[in-house]
């Protein structure tokens, strides 16, 4: 039962156009994630953002390579905004990237992930507002370059009229790739 879930789940997530897909199939996708209910609609409140939490996370998307761990790890990146967010002058997300990946634990746990898969996972959604360094990639090229692919598309989904210092610092870190 809960490996179809697996399955199901990448089969969402794997079609070509993966937004129309998971709008296609969002009563089932929130059926086997219904975490991700609390991101819709969620004000992010924020300059740098200019789309609620779940359009900015469906728009990363748009983005992103065919690859399940990239896509997943998208859909994943943000689900815990809506639970550990500062009001201030600006709303804040700090530690968001921390709630995210304890979420996200839970959720691959319950669908029946294998442990390594989720480590993978729980790294790029951690790391992935972190700064990709020479030593990260010689550690482990190919989980690093996944890594900056999720930066990208998550950058990319950004509120464009901010997006100078992400971009330069994407154009850096490519460099480490190429």
């Amino acid at each position: 039962m809960k490996s179809n879930n697996i399955n199901e789940l990448k089969d969402i997530l794997l079609y070509d156009d993966v937004v129309l897909s998971i709008n296609s199939n969002i009563d089932l996708l929130f059926s086997l994630i219904p975490e991700l209910k609390y991101m819709v609609g969620f004000d992010q409140k924020h300059p740098h953002h200019h789309l609620d939490v779940w359009q900015h996370t469906l728009l990363a998307l748009s983005f992103s390579l065919n690859d399940f761990d990239i896509r997943l790890s998208l859909l994943l990146h943000d689900i815990g905004k809506p639970f550990s967010y500062q009001d201030e002058e600006v709303r804040h997300f700090r530690n968001h990237a921390v709630v995210s990946k304890m979420m996200s634990y839970d959720i691959l746990k319950r669908l029946d992930f294998d442990d390594d898969f989720i480590d993978k996972i729980c790294y790029l959604i951690e790391k992935h507002d972190s700064i990709i360094t020479d030593k990260d990639v010689k550690k482990d090229y190919e989980l690093e370059y996944k890594r900056y692919e999720i930066q990208k598309c998550d950058a990319l989904a950004h509120n464009p009229d901010k997006l100078d210092k992400r971009i330069k610092y994407l154009y850096k870190a490519k460099k480490m790739f190429y």
